[in-house]
């Protein structure tokens, strides 16, 4: 696409620049247990992580720094991994993670809450 017409942001996909695949996409590395690092600290580890096609995201167990809450992010605020450190980079801060929709693990599959999630991230992109 041109630059008048730039292709829009997917919050449920990793980057192709990440050049990752999830174990369920054929990848041979989890990240499951990965310190989780926001533009400005670690946030947590990450809980679970899903390579579903158009649907990827992670769970980051916040553990005491929300008050043992879990926050679902879309794989779309991935924005480096590195496997030796076992850290995730994600490009939104440690508020706008905590401001988050609360993660439900009954309705993470369900269009509204998606909708909710990804909206939430999309209006908070940084690019």
């Amino acid at each position: 696409m041109t630059a008048m017409n730039p292709i829009p942001w997917d919050p449920w996909s990793y980057s192709a620049d990440l050049d990752y695949k999830t174990t369920d996409e054929g990848g041979d590395r989890s990240i499951v247990g990965f310190h989780v690092e926001a533009v400005d600290g670690g946030i947590g580890k990450i809980d679970e992580a899903t390579g579903a096609v158009g649907s990827s995201y992670i769970v980051v167990d916040t553990g005491p720094w929300i008050f043992g809450s879990k926050r679902m992010l879309p794989a779309g605020v991935v924005n480096n991994i590195d496997f030796n450190e076992e850290k995730v980079y994600v490009s939104r801060s440690k508020a706008e993670i905590k401001d988050a929709p609360e993660y439900d693990p009954d309705l993470r599959d369900e269009t509204l809450y998606r909708d909710q999630v990804g909206t939430y991230y999309a209006d908070r992109e940084r690019r």
